[in-house]
């Protein structure tokens, strides 16, 4: 597929924290073409947000890319204008890594989707979207864009994500790996020459918190197997990551609470969960409780079975894009309502 690849330049942003920063990069991926209707809005646009350490690069591989916006899928990228953009600290867009270090913008999630919207309204002139999904920390922005633009989509749909504040075991694990760089010594304050022994105790934990045990159990079922599974997943972390990135990219989930605004979602909206999910558990019934408060919301738990991959579920299209494609069937583009 010919995802197309750029950046677009925000003046003098300012963050929620007071911080600001006179030119914001955010890079982006793209496919296909914005339509517009008889209106002149543009009613082709699919935003796709991905995850915490990841970047729109997520949503170009099999899995995901091969199974949604291929010719005469759902998303078909012929007829859909797929916009896949990196968040603020992440992929090729502004992070702290590009040199401020701890000196960069504190930022949080509503930072970041107002930066996305940004990208889309000024950057590529898209002044609505008929879709706006994304996985895990996407999921979370998800449930953000439907309060802060309730008008600017024809629907929603975020996976892996809870619409409650980061608490309880969640909450325990993201401030584990923040405390796990910042005492190391050898971080010395986010001035580090190499990448400190911290870093990779935080991945320790970041594989715990994305543990997927029915599915780890088969794959190393011996102690050596075991092991080898664990060093080849250290390693390739380890290439990815920066640590002061990794500060403020789990920081960054601080102001997610999206509890409260719920009732301000106007958009129909589709949460899809997974039972093995270990950042999410269903055990915990927060999304039952949450979607009655969304006027036009509904939620499948997918169970667990051979193909599931707990967390990791969200970018396998496969096992819930026939439930994303009924609920799109529903749905009705404002400019028909």
């Amino acid at each position: 597929m010919d995802f197309r690849e750029d950046d677009f330049t925000i003046k003098d942003f300012a963050f929620a924290s007071g911080d600001a920063l006179p030119e914001l990069r955010l890079h982006y991926r793209a496919l296909g073409k914005a339509r517009r209707d008889s209106n002149g809005r543009v009613c082709n646009a699919v935003l796709v947000l991905h995850g915490t350490t990841g970047s729109g690069a997520t949503f170009t591989r099999d899995g995901f890319a091969d199974e949604l916006f291929g010719p005469d899928q759902l998303l078909d990228g012929g007829r859909h204008f797929i916009v896949l953009p990196d968040s603020i600290g992440h992929g090729a867009s502004s992070k702290p890594s590009d040199g401020a270090r701890m000196g960069f913008p504190r930022y949080g999630y509503r930072d970041m989707v107002r930066a996305q919207h940004q990208l889309l309204t000024e950057g590529l002139g898209v002044d609505h979207l008929y879709l706006v999904m994304g996985t895990s920390m996407g999921g979370m922005h998800t449930w953000l864009w439907g309060q802060i633009f309730p008008d600017f989509m024809d629907c929603l749909a975020p996976l892996a994500s809870l619409p409650a504040e980061i608490a309880g075991r969640n909450r325990m694990i993201r401030k584990m790996i923040i405390d796990s760089i910042k005492s190391d010594p050898a971080w010395n304050g986010g001035e580090y020459t190499r990448q400190p022994a911290g870093l990779i105790n935080a991945i320790h934990l970041l594989i715990v918190m994305t543990s997927c045990p029915l599915q780890w159990q088969k794959e190393a079922p011996t102690r050596a197997a075991a092991d080898a599974f664990l060093a080849e997943r250290i390693k390739a972390h380890a290439s990815l990551l920066d640590a002061n990135d990794m500060i403020y990219q789990f920081a960054a989930s601080e102001d997610y609470d999206p509890a409260p605004g719920l009732s301000k979602i106007k958009a129909p909206l589709l949460a899809i969960n997974s039972a093995d999910d270990q950042v999410n558990p269903p055990e915990l019934g927060i999304m039952e409780a949450a979607i009655p408060q969304v006027k036009r919301g509904r939620y499948v738990l997918l169970p667990i079975d051979e193909r599931s991959r707990g967390h990791g579920t969200h970018t396998l299209a496969a096992l819930w894009k026939h439930h994303l494609a009924d609920f799109l069937a529903t749905v009705t583009p404002a400019n028909e309502g």
